[in-house]
């Protein structure tokens, strides 16, 4: 079974910065693709970024420039850099994982990021 656990959030002011970082059973290199949602208060689940097989990465419009997606070989990671945050990134964010072997998704738990002056 796939485990996969997010961790980093929490509170933040406007313009500040958050580091997200999301966990999978074994080794995040073993894994076909891996993607960051966000979730809003009273929205959609929305897709942030993804970094799959040959490095290739991909932002939402909306976030790019202040997102950042990267494995960290260091920690076995996949961490999501926020910069400059703003209202609108308040959320609960979501690390899913997409196996090698079936192309299955599995699903964290999610971590909450507050913005708050």
């Amino acid at each position: 079974q796939v485990q996969v656990v997010e961790s980093g959030g929490g509170l933040a002011q406007p313009g500040g910065s958050l580091r997200l970082s999301c966990r999978a059973s074994g080794s995040v290199f073993d894994y076909y693709a891996i993607q960051w949602f966000r979730q809003q208060p009273g929205k959609l689940r929305e897709l942030v970024a993804t970094i799959q097989e040959g490095d290739v990465i991909s932002y939402a419009n909306s976030v790019k420039g202040r997102y950042t997606i990267s494995r960290n070989n260091a920690k076995n990671t996949v961490d999501l850099q926020i910069n400059s945050l703003k209202p609108e990134d308040a959320a609960v964010y979501y690390c899913a994982v997409q196996t090698m072997s079936d192309r299955r998704w599995y699903w964290g738990q999610g971590t909450q990021v507050t913005v708050s002056s």
